[in-house]
């Protein structure tokens, strides 16, 4: 696992305050009022290679993310196993958020979805042509009939349904806006619009969801993938053009490069955009936490958000600059303890002497000027031959130097 330095607080931290959005060249904050959240990390989030969730996992996930106030949980694919239908049922009977089971449009898959208590059933078939002959082996005329009556089947058994045509950003447009338009006929409530393989881009993207919204008066849900790194940009996109809802993966995960990121996309949103989601955005560390180790895939220092390096400092102009105020060399609108994280000031080659004063005084020090250039001479040399600089080096090379303890300065 990596080595976290964006420690999680032992103390449940208050409300997020909303913070005022610094006037420059991107201070709109008007283009989202509200976006809700549809989390996919226990469906399209295990299906990241070599990651398998156990029931108690799953139970656990789902519980946090309940909690902190998500809007939808696709617990799974319960016709998968028997396994998986009683993790989704048990979900959905033990969270008070509205559980989703996704479904192929067959019969049997939505009986599971049906049966296992899921409020939402999610129904998707594949529309772009290469997937229709490919790996269907079918025709458009055969998908759409097949959308419509899966559609059909879960609004008369009265769960809400959502439909998504599989690869729709590969899919010929015609035939897009025919199949959205007959579900939307059958009573569908969602259309998700999913970038299957991740080939949007933001602008794109934001032209198609507002298309969509032209020819369908159900609401509309986006599904973002990290092929060309823009997931989270295309979810954002989407909620730009009309979409109400981005199915977003905490830490990223699930097929190939992975999803829209949960945190990334919630912190946009209530950040740059100052709208409201919901969320308890003070879980996300522990949120992502968890995720990173019951899915074995560990998170990047430098991921967004919930990375060890998101809220830590080494260069000595940055490290000055955010010890007089935050904001100099931090986005300001979104700080550690909104996400439930601590800053960090890291010593390394870098490091200036504002950070070394600020730690060793943080650890009971008394420097003088002197000694604090001394140590971080010290500092600077240690970290340049690749050496973490811990609590401990620290102590030592200020021993080295005789730096007083303040007590000591005080006796004297």
């Amino acid at each position: 696992m990596v080595d976290v330095q964006c420690r999680i607080p032992t103390t449940r931290l208050a409300p997020a305050r909303r913070i005022e959005f610094f006037q420059g060249t991107l201070d709109s904050t008007d283009e989202i009022e509200t976006a809700r959240v549809f989390d996919t990390t226990l469906r399209d989030g295990e299906q990241s290679p070599r990651t398998s969730f156990s029931y108690e996992d799953k139970r656990e996930i789902a519980a946090i993310l309940d909690e902190m106030g998500t809007h939808v949980i696709e617990a799974g694919f319960p016709v998968n196993s028997d396994a998986e239908f009683e993790a989704v049922r048990d979900i959905a009977s033990s969270t008070s958020t509205t559980v989703c089971g996704l479904a192929r449009v067959v019969d049997k898959d939505i009986e599971a979805a049906l049966d296992s208590g899921a409020e939402m059933v999610h129904v998707f078939v594949s529309t772009s042509d290469v997937q229709i002959e490919d790996s269907m082996h079918a025709t458009r005329e055969e998908v759409q009939q097949n959308a419509v009556d899966a559609v059909e089947r879960v609004v008369e058994a009265g769960a809400t349904c959502m439909f998504s045509p599989m690869d729709a950003t590969r899919t010929d447009e015609g035939f897009l806006i025919d199949v959205i338009e007959a579900v939307s006929e059958a009573g569908t409530d969602w259309i998700n619009i999913p970038d299957t393989c991740g080939v949007a881009a933001p602008r794109r993207f934001y032209d198609l969801i507002d298309q969509v919204t032209d020819h369908t008066d159900a609401r509309i849900d986006v599904h973002t993938h990290d092929d060309f790194g823009m997931a989270t940009a295309n979810a954002i996109a989407g909620i730009e053009a009309g979409a109400d809802q981005a199915q977003v993966s905490v830490n990223s995960i699930g097929e190939r490069a992975g999803n829209a990121a949960y945190e990334e996309y919630v912190m946009a949103v209530e950040s740059l955009f100052q709208a409201d989601t919901g969320i308890d955005t003070t879980r996300i560390t522990e949120l992502s936490r968890v995720v990173e180790e019951k899915s074995g895939i560990d998170v990047p220092g430098n991921k967004p958000v919930v990375g060890a390096n998101a809220f830590s400092h080494e260069s000595g102009i940055h490290a000055a600059g955010v010890i007089e105020n935050s904001d100099t060399f931090e986005p300001g609108v979104m700080t550690p303890e909104m996400v439930g994280a601590q800053r960090e000031l890291v010593l390394g080659k870098h490091t200036g002497t504002h950070s070394v004063r600020e730690r060793l005084e943080d650890a009971g020090f008394a420097p003088s000027e002197d000694q604090v250039r001394a140590v971080t001479r010290r500092v600077k040399d240690y970290g340049a031959e690749g050496d973490r600089v811990t609590e401990a080096e620290l102590e030592r090379f200020a021993r080295e130097v005789g730096v007083p303890l303040e007590e000591e300065e005080v006796r004297a």
